[in-house]
């Protein structure tokens, strides 16, 4: 009797006890939103800063393409060039967008890193919505990318293009843009991905094709239907084409040479305005962007 009394006695104490205990959870709001953002930026910037191997090669196909493609083909393009154009000029604003494309697709990458070696799922238990984590990537991403943009852009004299301030702002706006909707893409891709070299081989066989089809290498007008038709859907076409119209438009060229050598991207007779061209590259980063967000939620 005494050892039944005992027992319920320390229900009771045990019942109380629990009664008291309050679970105190992580406070959420905006605030810790925008600081996970921050810190998930920071990180990139930070694991960027720290592999100098990667800053450098990163930058070597599109010297290859510039210098040695560019030179190499510039006899066999002289034809179709007017007279006084490099061929390495024509080329330069598709080249230059390349410099950001690898760099950007692969800074998202990283997150299946993170994946394989647990890291992710510490971030993915912080009190912070995922849609901040998937933001902060994607501004780290645009920022890395947007800064090796601005290392090649320098190299913009040797294929003569002016170093004019309004040009080369334009230009750094349009990488920017281009190297968050890249970054997006990349989350998008990488968000199911739980194997770097699956996502590797992922991306290899979408990046370059998203190059060789935008009309980095050869003017958009007088193209075979389905070949047009694949263009006019490769997000990067609709930032090539805004660049290589700023790049000419600073060049001092008859109108009749800049309208063949930049005439811009049509839909049909329409000839797209560089104002909705930007926009669709940004509207396609956005939704690309929502994806990864939905994408992440799902993750556990």
């Amino acid at each position: 009797m005494v050892t039944q009394v005992a027992v319920a006695a320390e229900a009771d104490t045990e019942a109380a006890l629990v009664a008291e205990i309050r679970v105190a959870l992580p406070e959420h709001g905006l605030g810790h939103d925008l600081r996970a953002v921050n810190i998930v930026w920071r990180r990139e910037l930070i694991r960027f800063r720290t592999d100098r191997l990667r800053a450098v090669t990163s930058l070597i196909q599109p010297f290859l393409f510039l210098f040695v493609l560019g030179t190499g083909l510039s006899s066999l393009a002289r034809r179709g060039m007017p007279a006084g154009v490099d061929f390495k000029t024509f080329i330069y604003p598709g080249v230059l967008a390349m410099s950001v494309l690898f760099t950007a697709v692969f800074s998202a990458g990283s997150i299946v890193w993170d994946r394989e070696f647990g890291f992710l799922r510490e971030m993915l238990v912080a009190p912070v919505r995922r849609a901040s984590l998937v933001i902060g990537k994607c501004l780290g991403g645009a920022t890395i990318a947007t800064f090796q943009g601005i290392v090649f852009l320098a190299l913009a004299w040797f294929a003569h293009v002016p170093y004019n301030v309004v040009l080369l702002l334009t230009l750094i706006g349009e990488l920017l843009l281009l190297s968050f909707t890249l970054t997006a893409f990349g989350l998008m891709m990488a968000a199911r991905i739980k194997q770097f070299q699956s996502f590797m081989a992922l991306t290899q066989m979408l990046v370059m094709p998203l190059f060789f089809l935008s009309g980095a290498l050869y003017p958009l007008n007088g193209l075979p239907a389905w070949l047009s038709a694949l263009t006019r859907i490769d997000p990067l076409t609709y930032i090539v084409g805004p660049m290589r119209h700023a790049v000419f438009g600073y060049l001092n060229l008859p109108a009749r040479d800049t309208q063949r050598l930049a005439p811009g991207i049509t839909w049909g007779s329409w000839v797209v305005p560089v104002g909705v061209s930007l926009g669709i590259v940004a509207v396609m980063g956005l939704v690309m962007m929502a994806i990864a967000i939905a994408e992440f939620r799902k993750t556990e």
